[in-house]
Formats: C-alpha cells, structure tokens, sequence
C-alpha cells in the first residue's frame, strides 16, 4: 500500500495565502505516518515571482517526498529556478517520480500568458515513453494542472485542459495507466476521463463556490471562508485506488 498526498492551488502571495499552506504542509508534517509522496498540482505562485518561490520552497519543505507540477498562475523560468534549483528554462516542465510499487507522471499543462491547459506534443511524446517504460507491476498516476473535462463549473469548464482527444487516445494505447490527478478547480472532485479514475485535489487558498451555491451569476465565485485541503490517495497492491479527502484547521 502507497499514500500519495494530494494538495493544488496554493497561490503563494500574501500572508493569508501562506498561513493556510502552512497549515497544510504541518497538517502533514505531523503526521505519525511517512507519506509516500505529497504531490502539489500546481498554481504554487501568484504571480511567478521569484519572491513568491522562495516563500513557497521553505513552506514545501518536507520530511516526505514532493512532487510540485506548475499551474496557469507559474512562471516556468522562475519555477525551475525557484523550486528545482535547475538554469531557467520556458519548456515545458515534466517530472517522472518513481516510490514503492508506483510511478507518478507530472505534466506541464500550462500555456504561457494563458489560463487554459494543453499538453504539447512532446509532453506526450514524452509522457508515453515514460507509463510504457515504467517499472514492471508499479502503478502509473498522470498528473497535471488542468483538468481534461468539464466539472460542471462554467467558470474552471471554460479554462480547463483542451485538447483532450489525444491524451484519451494516448491512454487507450498504455493499459497501465492507472488514473489522473489534477488541480485548478479549487474544490475536491472525482469523475473519469478515458476510463480511468479522475481525481481533482481541494484548493488551499479558496474553495470555489459551485453553480448551485450561488444566489446569483454575479455571485463571488469563490469562498474565502472555507478551510483548506488535501486528498489522501491510497494505492493498493492491486492498483485499485482510494481516496480520503480533508479539510485543515487554519486555527492555532
């Protein structure tokens, strides 16, 4: 058995933005067990700043392993700077992370100077090299920022992961790939895309407001007043995948 904790969208700008990842990441500090990854879909800073970095590096700083993955809000120059101590770069940022019995794939589904995701070619390219040539038996998770299907929400629906038919086709080749992971929609939802397991994490800094909470289309889109959180991904031996969601008390 894997646990895989899953956090997206902490925004890193303000004090409040890093009081509540604060609370999260010592949420999972505390822990009395060793997680098998804690994974961040994106969206780490605001507005990619190298400030906003080095405040983010310090607050995802774990006993656990992390994953982080960029979201619509990051700077892919600054990120891989800021966060993987790498030269500045405007490709594409695309991680392989490889545990116990598991392999996760995190790729980079943001378009520069754009809030809607895409995957490139060569992210594909890549990312189907790396769930075929994955170690035998290990379970294969696709992470990345944008969801690749509506939720229901008109306002994430509209900025969500286009393009979508070829990652579909791309699964549909790759039996062993197990399920995705993805951010972006500052609320915890779980559907499928090309068959598998979809599982989007809760944001930290805000909580959307659904469609149904709202009084009115004018209505402010998102909540400040609720709690943050987190998803707990447990992998079993079988690849059969559970999911425990969260919230976090910013209080104390």
């Amino acid at each position: 058995m894997a646990v895989i904790a899953h956090l997206s969208d902490i925004h890193i700008d303000d004090e409040r933005s890093v009081q509540r990842t604060r609370a999260v990441t010592a949420y999972l500090e505390d822990l009395p067990y060793d997680l098998d990854l804690v994974l961040v879909t994106g969206d780490i800073a605001d507005h990619g700043t190298p400030e906003e970095y080095a405040t983010a590096r310090g607050l995802l700083a774990s006993r656990h392993p992390v994953l982080v993955c960029p979201g619509n809000h990051d700077d892919r120059a600054a990120f891989r700077r800021g966060l993987l101590a790498e030269p500045g770069s405007e490709g594409p940022v695309d991680q392989v992370y490889r545990g116990a019995g598991f392999t996760v794939v995190a790729c980079d589904s943001s378009v520069p100077g754009k809030p809607e995701g895409w995957l490139g070619d060569g992210t594909l390219a890549w990312l189907e090299e790396q769930v075929a040539g994955a170690p035998e038996g290990d379970a294969v998770l696709v992470a990345f920022h944008h969801p690749p299907v509506a939720l229901h929400v008109p306002y994430v629906d509209g900025i969500r992961q286009f393009g979508e038919g070829r990652l579909a086709e791309l699964a549909g080749r790759q039996p062993r790939l197990t399920a995705f992971l993805a951010g972006h929609a500052h609320t915890a939802a779980a559907t499928t895309f090309a068959g598998r397991p979809l599982l989007v994490g809760p944001g930290v800094v805000n909580t959307i407001r659904l469609p149904w909470e709202r009084h009115t289309h004018a209505d402010d889109h998102a909540r400040l007043d609720q709690p943050p959180g987190v998803a707990f991904h447990v992998l079993h031996e079988d690849h059969r995948l559970t999911t425990h969601f969260r919230t976090v008390s910013t209080e104390g």
